[in-house]
Order: structure tokens, then C-alpha cells, then sequence
């Protein structure tokens, strides 16, 4: 508490207001969910790591300055999540903090992406998002929390040969805007946060994708540039403990929403020469994973699909 001149005491705000509390990141084995988990550790949160790489995970937490868990799940298995969720507040206690932020991604044409493929990044973006709010609303309503909705520009103006990505972004982003205003008077807090382009593996080979390329070639000099994920996750973090409805990596994003007509627009005129300049080649490849994270989750979806159920 601070005396103001006027003799009115005024609440100062926590000097760390995460300190203690239990945070829950979902795709946390690499990329930024990893940075998000160090990132909010050194905040002095304890952090439960999910994801499907048990090794990495692992391997995460160790190197995290304060307590931490893994919960190795498959966020599209609801029965594995609630597992989880029940692990976490044994464990840790309550989460106040849960970010979905697991996602894949897969580049090229639609009618060359084999049809369960597309499904599965709906399925992890866009349902798994929702998954993992229906298992830890019921803590977040207990701690008044945060649940934050990780997006992308590629909500903004939708790309060819991402129809799956964009798709899943998109509606990812329109989930956490219908929760948020369920979810508020329970005094829940939603935010959404928009990242650019940043440096994962998710975009190793950005160059050799002539449409993904151009994309990026083709906005002004400061949009084009990579953010880190550790600069991504310190501008998660600050989000996070402000109880941000938006948070925009980088920060000058959010000028962008007044325009965002504009941008499906612009994306159409700049794909279309470059879509026509390959016809041979863009248009007539086929549907591919992008980042090892991203195959890792395909990989192991197509094992547990091969595993021959037993009889009743």
C-alpha cells in the first residue's frame, strides 16, 4: 500500500504476480511452449510441461530454475488430458495460469494433403485448444485464472497452401472470444495472443516455400524480421501477468487489427504470382509436416493408429 498525496492509500500491484502460482503449457517439448516454460519458471511460477515427447519434456524441466512436472498426453485424447489435469492439481495445486499453445502445421496444396493429415492439425489447433480449456476451466474457476488462447497472424488474411493451418488459427482465435465471454463472470480471464513469424522449427525450409516466401519477402522490413522464441515468450509472459485479453508478439502488431479487411486482399494478390509463376512445381506437391515437433505428433498418431485393438 502507497499514500498518495491527497492521503489516499493506494493498492500497489505485486512486485511479481505470477510468484507461486501453478502454470499449465501445452506443446511445451520445444519451439515456444519450451521458452514459455522457462520464461514463466524464472517468474517464479511452477510449470506442468505437456506434450507428446516424453524425453524432451523431460529434459525441459529439468533445466527449469523452479518446480516443475511433465504430463506426456495427446491433447485431442480428452480421457488423457483430465488424467493430466487431476496429476497437475495433486501435484502442484490448482493451475491459475493455462496456455494453449500445442500446435502443427502442414504446407501445401489441399487436394494434394491427404485428407487425414488436414484433419489432424484441426484437431490439435483448434480442438485440442478446446480440450485443454474444458479440462482446466474447472481450476481456473477455483484460482479466478488466465487461459491463453495462443494464435497467429495467419488468423489475420489466410494463406494457399495453409488451409489447414490458417483454418485451425482461425477458428482457435473465435473459440477464445465465445469463452471469454462465458467464462468472465466465473472470474476467468481469456486472452489471444497474435505471433508473427517466429524462429522454431516450424519454419526450417521457409525460404524454399515459394508462397510462404513470398509472403514474408513481400511486407515491409520490419515485419519481415524472426523473433526468437525466448523474445516471443518474454512478451508471452508479460501478457500473461498483466491478464492481457490480446497480447501481440511482436508489440506492434496490434495496429495491425484496424486493417485486417485489408489482408485477405493483399495475401490474394501476392500468392497469386507466385502460385502461377510454379504451377508445376507448388500446386503438384504434396500435403507436408513442417518443424520436427510437428512430425513427431504425426508420427506418433500414425503408431497409435497401427496398434491392433484387442477383442472385447
Amino acid at each position: 500500500m502507497d499514500d498518495s498525496p491527497g492521503g489516499r492509500r493506494i493498492r500497489s500491484a505485486p512486485a511479481r504476480p505470477l510468484q507461486g502460482r501453478v502454470a499449465v503449457v501445452t506443446g511445451a517439448a520445444r519451439g515456444v511452449g519450451e521458452a514459455l516454460a522457462h520464461s514463466l519458471s524464472g517468474a517464479g511460477m511452477q510449470v506442468a510441461l505437456l506434450g507428446r515427447e516424453k524425453a524432451t519434456l523431460l529434459e525441459t524441466a529439468e533445466s527449469l530454475p523452479g518446480r516443475s512436472m511433465c504430463v506426456e498426453c495427446d491433447i485431442t485424447d480428452r480421457t488423457a488430458l483430465a488424467d493430466g489435469a487431476r496429476r497437475v492439481e495433486a501435484e502442484l495445486g490448482p493451475a491459475s495460469v493455462v496456455v494453449a499453445n500445442a500446435g502443427i502445421a502442414v504446407s501445401g496444396p489441399f487436394d494434394r494433403t491427404a485428407a487425414e493429415l488436414w484433419q489432424r492439425v484441426i484437431d490439435v489447433n483448434l480442438t485440442g485448444s478446446a480440450n485443454t480449456a474444458r479440462a482446466y476451466l474447472p481450476q481456473l474457476g477455483s484460482t479466478r485464472g488466465y487461459f491463453l488462447q495462443i494464435a497467429s497472424t495467419a488468423a489475420f488474411g489466410a494463406a494457399p497452401m495453409m488451409s489447414a493451418y490458417c483454418a485451425s488459427k482461425a477458428g482457435a482465435e473465435s473459440f477464445a472470444l465465445s469463452l471469454r465471454g462465458e467464462v468472465e463472470p466465473d472470474g476467468i480471464q481469456v486472452g489471444i495472443a497474435y505471433l508473427h513469424w517466429t524462429g522454431t522449427d516450424m519454419l526450417t525450409g521457409i525460404d524454399d516455400d515459394p508462397v510462404l516466401e513470398a509472403l514474408r519477402r513481400n511486407q515491409p522490413r520490419p515485419a519481415r524480421r524472426i523473433h526468437s522464441a525466448a523474445q516471443v515468450a518474454q512478451w508471452l509472459t508479460q501478457g500473461i501477468a498483466r491478464r492481457s485479453r490480446h497480447i501481440y508478439a511482436p508489440p506492434w502488431l496490434r495496429w495491425c487489427q484496424p486493417l485486417r479487411p485489408l489482408f485477405p486482399a493483399l495475401v490474394t494478390r501476392t500468392t497469386r504470382r507466385e502460385l502461377r509463376a510454379h504451377a508445376g512445381g507448388a500446386r503438384s506437391s504434396h500435403g507436408e509436416v513442417l518443424g520436427t515437433g510437428g512430425r513427431a505428433d504425426w508420427n506418433s498418431y500414425q503408431a497409435s493408429r497401427s496398434v491392433p485393438r484387442s477383442d472385447p
